[in-house]
């Protein structure tokens, strides 16, 4: 514990009595709100899983801090905002996080900013393959019976750098030096089930062939009957990928970039929608599908092609795809093309929420190995809240089911829901404000530690909810590697 010099600050705005600061040297904390967090961890065994992922080279009997306490601090460092390894020089004295990583609060400080760092740059590269395995593990046990089936968007982002890091390069597009992090998410579950971090300037389908065969083997192998789909932006519109989704049976829709050919064969479709917004001053939104080949391809391939007409002038996309139903209702193929918007969003929760954008190691294995703790982070507080979300609320407004609903309607449904549900449906901020920061006394007796948070906090129904919720949460299988 820091023991700071006693001082006393007076302030007088109030009327008729000073406002007295002064140090208090009782064990206080403003993160009471992880120990609930890290309860349910608990049950699901996630960061028991990392860590007995990681090799440990070190002589274990001169070991003072073990790699479970270390990931624990990083892992809920990231879900409290205090992304980086110097956090920790001042969370170290901190109460909460002493117990989170299994320490009394009395006992001694965790470790230090430089221990961390030799901590990351110990993780070598058959670590790194146990823990792509330990999130598909993870995965598996978040079902509680084998789904029929499943979708999975794949992604990337940009990552930028600064310094002198291995592998980052000055991408044109994005204008400055970064690394290209991959994630592919489960449309079904919201989970980030494999993650993958790319140099600055690398293809997005850059050691695809291997992670999706390694994805799919393992879903089949647990799963014989589950149908996969595959969807993916333009990035990943490229021949290796539509051989590959073939190749393992996958249904696929993937963005294709506009060309000449797809141009000319849509343009009567693009005058039709201009004409008609004219006509009725509405958005226009009409498709067309047909067999097309590029050359490159060594057969056709059924594509969809959108063409739209609004106030702001016109836009065509297309897509290429094998799932069947395209040939009958390719706007409705199109459609459910268009929501991988929603793994979208989790990748920003990643990238901007839990500050994935934060890999400033030197060494590349190493920011490898924090992409890798950023995205458990993530995956905790994603299986956390569905522990604790509230049943989606009917549809008033509208006599159609919640999945049919497009545009205002399906807009204006998920405002309602999220207000309904703030922490269900939250953002890594909202779970901050509504549940993380939250100030408590921790008080250390013979028998138990005992956490008093204000009684007059406004989100404490928040807190016991949670609470109960993850106590109730089923007990995962015992792992004694934490």
């Amino acid at each position: 514990m820091i023991i700071q010099s006693a001082w006393q600050l007076s302030f007088d705005f109030f009327p008729k009595k000073a406002v007295v600061v002064v140090p208090e040297t009782a064990q206080l904390t403003s993160d009471a709100g992880l120990l609930p967090i890290r309860q349910f961890d608990e049950r699901i065994g996630l960061t028991a899983q990392v860590a007995a992922a990681l090799h440990d080279p070190r002589d274990q009997d001169s070991t003072e801090h073990t790699f479970a306490e270390m990931v624990r601090m990083r892992v809920y460092g990231i879900l409290a905002d205090y992304a980086d390894q110097n956090d920790h020089d001042v969370l170290r004295y901190d109460p909460v996080f002493k117990i989170i990583a299994g320490r009394s609060p009395e006992g001694r400080e965790l470790a230090s900013q430089p221990t961390l760092s030799r901590f990351e740059n110990a993780i070598d590269i058959p670590s790194l393959w146990r823990l792509q395995d330990v999130l598909i593990d993870q995965f598996l046990a978040s079902f509680a019976s084998a789904p029929r089936h499943l979708t999975f968007d794949i992604d990337v982002f940009d990552d930028p750098t600064h310094g002198q890091q291995q592998l980052t390069f000055f991408h044109g597009y994005y204008d400055q030096y970064q690394y290209l992090p991959r994630a592919i998410t489960c449309k079904e579950n919201d989970l980030v089930v494999m993650v993958a971090l790319l140099f600055g300037t690398a293809a997005p389908t850059l050691g695809i062939e291997d992670d999706l065969t390694h994805l799919v083997n393992r879903l089949r192998a647990a799963w014989p009957d589950v149908q996969i789909s595959i969807r993916a932006d333009s990035g990943f519109g490229v021949p290796k990928m539509y051989t590959l989704c073939e190749g393992l049976g996958l249904d696929y829709t993937l963005g294709l970039g506009m060309n000449a050919v797809l141009q000319r064969e849509s343009e009567s479709l693009l005058k039709q929608a201009v004409q008609q917004y004219e006509e009725t001053g509405q958005p226009q939104r009409l498709f067309t599908a047909f067999w097309y080949q590029a050359q490159s391809w060594p057969l056709p391939r059924w594509t969809v092609v959108k063409a739209e007409a609004h106030a702001q002038g016109t836009n065509r996309r297309a897509v290429v795809t094998n799932r069947s139903g395209a040939f009958l209702l390719p706007q409705a193929t199109y459609d459910e093309y268009t929501e991988r918007g929603e793994s979208e969003n989790r990748n920003k929760e990643l990238k901007c929420g839990l500050e994935a954008d934060r890999l400033s190691d030197h060494r590349f294995m190493a920011n490898y190995f924090r992409l890798y703790l950023h995205t458990v982070a993530a995956n905790l507080l994603v299986r956390l809240r569905q522990a604790i979300a509230a049943p989606p609320p009917a549809c008033v407004s509208s006599s159609l089911p919640v999945e049919a609903l497009a545009g205002k309607e399906r807009r204006d449904y998920f405002n309602h829901r999220r207000e309904r549900d703030p922490l269900g449906e939250g953002h890594p901020c909202t779970w901050r404000t509504r549940l993380i920061k939250v100030a408590a006394e921790i008080v250390v007796r013979s028998r138990r530690i005992v956490v008093k948070l204000a009684g007059s906090w406004p989100y404490l129904d928040h807190y016991r909810r949670v609470a109960e919720s993850v106590l109730a949460a089923p007990i995962a299988a015992a792992d004694d590697s934490g």
